[in-house]
């Protein structure tokens, strides 16, 4: 059975956290790539008002994956990014304005599912698991 690519979860995390942090305080990192920002590039406090919880929603689960022990804490810190990123791909797919900006969304969400995904089912097989001696 393969193990799981720790190294690259807690880079996953790392990079999810501070992305959430810097989102929390300019939602237009959010907003703009998604068609939520005003014209002139602004975002509607009732628009950042909306977002910044998915920002700490980064955040929180970044964290989580990078901080986790190795083993069930940090896998189930993993899927639940797996499904925040789900969820973005499902939300921003039916929101997002324009077909661009919604395939862009849509892609980049489920870039960062299938990374963390592959980092799940990547690693080496574990040394005690082998042809002679099955886990």
């Amino acid at each position: 059975m393969p193990s799981v690519r720790t190294g690259l979860l807690r880079v996953v995390g790392a990079a999810t956290t501070a992305y959430g942090v810097t989102a929390v305080r300019r939602p237009d990192w959010l907003a703009r790539p998604v068609g939520m920002a005003g014209e002139q590039g602004g975002t509607h406090p009732y628009t950042a008002m909306a977002l910044r919880p998915l920002a700490w929603r980064d955040a929180a689960s970044g964290l989580a994956m990078l901080l986790a022990p190795a083993g069930p804490a940090q896998v189930t810190a993993a899927a639940v990014r797996i499904a925040s990123d789900a969820g973005d791909a499902v939300l921003f797919g039916r929101t997002a304005t324009g077909r661009v900006r919604r395939a862009g969304a849509v892609a980049s969400a489920l870039g960062w599912a299938a990374l963390t995904a592959a980092a799940l089912a990547g690693g080496r097989p574990h040394p005690t698991t082998t042809a002679a001696h099955p886990a």
